[in-house]
């Protein structure tokens, strides 16, 4: 080697820097190397072996290459080449060392590492450590998809791999190489590991595309099951919205108090089950599923918070604060609808109370007097208003509610009817009150009581796939004295009575429909575009299985079918975080009408009013499907959190530049992938779309950020929207959307959630997300509906109420207080040791209310929870004395 007089001085330096023991060392693996080259063949393997003594017991920092490795670096073709001429052990000793100093190499196309620990033929490749193991790993994800590699050898080391791994801590490794060569099968755990893998995998799933993605949670089921970790299996099968499996695991589990643990989390997904006699706690399971006990439960919360006294809207608004300027009574030149002031009052009574049993309006001796106050329609919402206040009550609520079936006002009657359904929303009740009691009036003469019913029956029933009810609406769909608006209603009920089943008869009947009406009920009917929606909930969460019905909308005129496609989609990949579709989504987002226009010309041969009616229909699709497509990718990203977040920051740009259409959705797609969650940078985002020039943006605005607020009591969102009712007092339509807004902000007092997930956020209800999409439907044309006759719409939002709280109960069920810790939930999925999986933390005795992203554990030793998640109703077993200690 040539060393130039520049580089000499740093020569002598480097040698100068190493200590005798170095130089020792180089001097020794010289020697053995010369050795190894040399000829005498007796000297190869006692050579060999002291080189791989002094290679395995050098000690190095962590940052830095061991010693040996630096010194026969040099030396590495030379020993390639003298494998060639060794045999039996000395060889694959040889192999096993070269396989070792490959790490140091530049990486070839051979990967030499692999190459030659496969020719070493060595058993235990942990020998050589742990980077050793990384580096093979790493070459055999490359080498597995090679057409000309020998599989069957390639296992045998990955088992053996595993198996270091496995026993190392380097659990996440070992799943991180089968994953990648998609052998999850060769994965093995015990006692002291299948939690750590199986969390992990279970969060990879979510990266993974169908099939895979199923496949993978299958497996961890299947470990999670081999350990008797019976919720955990649960909440899987629930995420796979296997209801086969969510029996099987009832079955399989032996303990009756875990059993019961089960149930309560079936009975929040809001699942039937039909259990068989072979369980001998079947009656108590029913009771649970039923979810009969969240009533009581609430109120015994309400009771702890001291929050049983009902509220008014006056004290909602907190008129006193706005000033003068709002009274009326005082500045007599502000122009007040009545009407609508009385129907803003109504629904805010409704959900500020709801769930409470009490208020001041429609619960008191003369509660009539409040509904006569409120014109035909308005009568229908204050008349329904009466079953959110009875929300959860079904014994307590019917006899209120049907006092006013007697009436012979149809407005009035009909609201008893859709209150009649709200009551039951997620109940189920052995006498099913609401079939006996609304069936009567699904093909009534009365337009009124058809909608009261109808759609009272979809509420009461949602997620149920009740056969009998779901044959009594169908009918309703083809009847020729049903107005487009009840016939939405019938296949909007038919679809959340049986999300996410794909009904085949349900199907049929909603496409016999659209393809029965005509051009132009299809674009200007303000209630045509519920039908496709109501086909997409019978495929919610079904990604790739609408093949068929998306074919079947392609004889739909071509302003329509689009905007059904795009809706069906946007079902069928909710939750999901599917990139590819949201790409495509915001692709359409992005489009222009010029571009549209550009994109239909004809022949010029075409008469010019041919070309006009072009131009003009292909405005109508770009609008209608633009506005969708901004809602379909909130829906399909709401369930992952970066996705949520990039999503949220890309509508920040559409709402600056993206056509009218999109810039309307936007607000309504922000506050979906924030639901019930008032995070800062959101609320100031929609409070100035609150302001905008366009009338449609402001009110979707308005009410988005009553959605954000949901159930929160969120001081400064509160201060916002009163700050809003000054701004708005003299526009009673914005005032009106402003008063909505303030009472979902304070809906239960403070004590509720529309967030569809639960479980730690892990699964999606599909009842909750199914009548949150009809009331964002609603708003996609907010004057016809909202604003017109249908405001009654908006008590779909009670399929996604639901508390936010943690009740801890003992083995008899009875409610047990202990102390909890509740603080910001910290990912500590694939992180080592027993990190802490909350941060900022606040103790409180239970019942206790968890906001968005807060997670609870236990802050004492006595008691163990049945369930690994804190939330809902979890069942505390005593400790044995010896455990707790």
């Amino acid at each position: 080697m040539t060393v130039t007089k520049e580089a000499e001085p740093a020569a002598k330096t480097t040698e100068s820097n190493q200590s005798e023991e170095e130089k020792r060392l180089q001097e020794e693996l010289n020697l053995l190397v010369e050795k190894i080259l040399g000829n005498e063949k007796d000297m190869y393997l006692p050579a060999l072996e002291s080189m791989r003594d002094l290679i395995r017991t050098s000690t190095t920092s962590m940052t830095s290459v061991p010693m040996p490795l630096k010194y026969l670096h040099d030396h590495y073709t030379s020993l390639k080449e003298a494998c060639s001429k060794m045999e039996g052990s000395a060889r694959n000793l040889c192999c096993s060392i070269v396989s070792v100093l490959a790490m140091g190499q530049p990486q070839t196309p051979e990967f030499d590492c692999l190459k030659y620990c496969m020719l070493s033929n060595q058993k235990d490749v942990g020998d050589w450590g742990h980077e050793y193991v990384r580096q093979l790993e790493g070459e055999i994800a490359e080498e597995w998809n090679n057409p000309e590699a020998d599989k069957t050898k390639l296992l045998e080391l990955i088992k053996s791999i595993i198996d270091f791994d496995m026993r190392h801590n380097a659990e996440i490794q070992a799943c991180d190489l089968l994953m990648e060569i998609d052998q999850l099968e060769l994965l093995h755990m015990d006692q002291s590991n299948y939690l750590r893998v199986c969390l992990y995998l279970a969060s990879c799933a979510a990266y993974v595309v169908e099939p895979e993605r199923g496949l993978v949670l299958a497996g961890v089921m299947k470990h999670y099951l081999h350990f008797k970790e019976y919720p955990r299996a649960l909440a899987l099968a629930m995420l796979l919205n296997d209801t086969e499996k969510i029996k099987e695991i009832f079955y399989l589990c032996e303990d009756p108090t875990v059993r019961k643990q089960l149930a309560y989390m079936a009975g929040r997904q809001h699942i039937s089950l039909e259990l068989s006699d072979d369980l001998t706690d079947k009656a108590d399971l029913v009771q649970i599923l039923s979810n009969s006990h969240i009533n009581d439960h609430f109120h015994s919360l309400a009771r702890e918070l001291d929050i049983l006294e009902p509220k008014t809207p006056d004290e909602v608004y907190k008129t006193w604060l706005e000033g003068l300027v709002l009274r009326p009574s005082f500045n007599l030149d502000v122009p007040v609808d009545s009407a609508k002031h009385n129907l803003a009052s109504t629904f805010v009574n409704a959900f500020v109370n709801a769930g409470f049993s009490r208020d001041k309006l429609v619960t008191i001796e003369d509660g009539s007097k409040w509904m006569y106050k409120n014109k035909q329609h308005g009568m229908l919402s204050a008349a329904a208003s009466l079953g959110l206040i009875h929300l959860w009550d079904v014994d307590g609520g019917l006899t209120p509610i049907d006092k006013y079936l007697y009436t012979t006002e149809d407005y009035i009657k009909a609201g008893a009817l859709l209150a009649l359904g709200i009551v039951n929303v997620g109940v189920r009740n052995d006498c099913d009150p609401a079939f006996a009691l609304l069936s009567d009036y699904v093909l009534n003469d009365s337009t009124t009581l058809r909608i009261g019913s109808v759609l009272g029956l979809g509420l009461a029933y949602a997620g149920t796939q009740h056969a009998e009810v779901t044959s009594l609406l169908l009918p309703v769909m083809a009847d020729k004295k049903s107005t487009p608006e009840v016939v939405a209603l019938a296949a909007i009920s038919c679809g959340m009575i049986n999300v996410g089943s794909g009904n085949s008869d349900v199907v049929s009947a909603i496409l016999q429909t659209l393809l029965d009406l005509s051009l132009s009920e299809l674009n200007e009917g303000t209630f045509s575009k519920f039908l496709p929606l109501a086909l997409g909930l019978c495929y919610l969460g079904k990604k790739d299985s609408t093949d068929a019905t998306l074919a079947a909308l392609e004889v739909l005129p071509e302003s329509f079918k689009s905007f059904a496609k795009i809706t069906l989609e946007m079902c069928a990949f909710a939750g999901s975080g599917d990139v590819i579709v949201i790409q495509k989504l915001l692709h359409i987002c992005s489009e222009s009408q010029s571009y549209a226009k550009e994109e239909k010309k004809e022949d010029k041969k075409e008469k010019e009013s041919d070309k006009k009616d072009d131009k003009r229909d292909s405005k109508k699709e770009l609008i209608s499907k633009q506005g969708i497509a901004a809602l379909a990718v909130a829906v399909i990203a709401i369930g992952e959190e970066t996705g949520t977040e990039m999503c949220t920051r890309i509508f920040g740009q559409l709402g600056r530049y993206a056509e009218n259409a999109v810039r309307r959705t936007v607000p309504l797609a922000v506050a979906l992938l924030s639901i019930s969650n008032p995070q800062l940078n959101v609320i100031d985002v929609l409070n100035k779309y609150s302001h905008d020039l366009d009338e449609e943006v402001a009110i979707n605005a308005i009410f988005s950020m009553g959605l954000v607020g949901a159930g929160t009591n969120n001081a400064r969102l509160a201060t916002m929207l009163r700050q809003l009712a000054q701004y708005h007092a003299k526009n009673s339509v914005h005032l009106f959307m402003v008063r909505i807004a303030q009472g979902l902000t304070h809906m239960g007092k403070g004590t509720m959630t529309l967030s569809p997930f639960h479980t730690d956020r892990q699964i999606m209800n599909p009842i909750a997300i199914s009548g949150l999409l009809v009331t964002l439907f609603c708003f996609l044309d907010t004057k016809n509906i909202i604003l017109g006759k249908s405001h009654y719409l908006l008590y779909t939002l009670a399929t996604a109420m639901y508390p936010r709280w943690l009740v801890t109960l003992d083995e008899d069920l009875e409610p047990l207080p202990v102390t909890v810790r509740v603080g910001q939930a910290v990912d500590v999925i694939g992180k080592a040791g027993t990190p802490k999986t909350i941060a900022g933390v606040h103790t409180h005795t239970t019942p206790v209310l968890l906001a968005v992203g807060e997670r609870a554990e236990l802050a004492t030793d006595d008691y163990q929870p049945l369930t690994p998640v804190m939330e809902g109703f979890v069942i505390l077993r005593k400790k044995a004395p010896e455990e707790s200690s």
